[in-house]
């Protein structure tokens, strides 16, 4: 994907990154999946937003350029992997949720210990995908990380839903998931 695609409005690079095959090239070997579940996260008046006070040691990756990877800790024991949209000093980011695995399966089994639920949810994902704050700031239009367009899905295939699992602006409808899809997270 090109950073023309991921520098535009979150919600709508949200919704399209729906179908995209999200890859990892790793020296233990090749992971890959389709992303089926995503979320939004904007900079004004998004409550849940780390840009929401504006640009900040742990934010400033949001503010730009739009295409490079935003990972945090949370928890003191997940990553979550984002990918940063909107132009330039504009903060705006995408939380991959869930991806439905195709390459590397075995590898990711072994990385998470369990041959379910592989990556049904943004810790999982990384786990599974090898993603930790050694790719935050890394640029996803080139490099052993980044996303490529696959397939698309039609918008009665798509479900909007509020967030989960968030503080402040819970009811806005920024989550994006495949509809049936047993990747979604629960």
């Amino acid at each position: 994907m090109t950073t023309d695609f991921y520098g535009r409005d979150t919600l709508t690079v949200a919704r399209e990154l729906l179908g995209c095959l999200l890859l990892h090239e790793t020296d233990a070997g090749v992971t890959s999946g389709i992303i089926v579940e995503t979320e939004a996260y904007l900079e004004r008046g998004d409550l849940a937003s780390h840009a929401r006070f504006g640009r900040t040691e742990r934010s400033r990756v949001m503010f730009g350029p739009p295409g490079y990877a935003y990972v945090y800790f949370v928890y003191g024991m997940h990553y979550m992997f984002n990918i940063v949209t909107e132009k330039e000093h504009t903060a705006g980011a995408v939380l991959v949720r869930a991806l439905e695995p195709v390459d590397g399966v075995d590898l990711m089994a072994a990385r998470r210990g369990t041959d379910k639920s592989l990556a049904n949810g943004p810790a999982r994902l990384c786990q599974a995908m090898a993603i930790s704050l050694r790719q935050n700031a890394c640029d996803l239009t080139g490099g052993p990380l980044g996303a490529w367009r696959r397939k698309e899905y039609r918008d009665t295939e798509v479900e909007v839903t509020p967030r989960i699992g968030v503080g402040g602006s819970v009811e806005e409808p920024y989550r994006y998931l495949v509809k049936g899809n047993p990747h979604v997270s629960r």
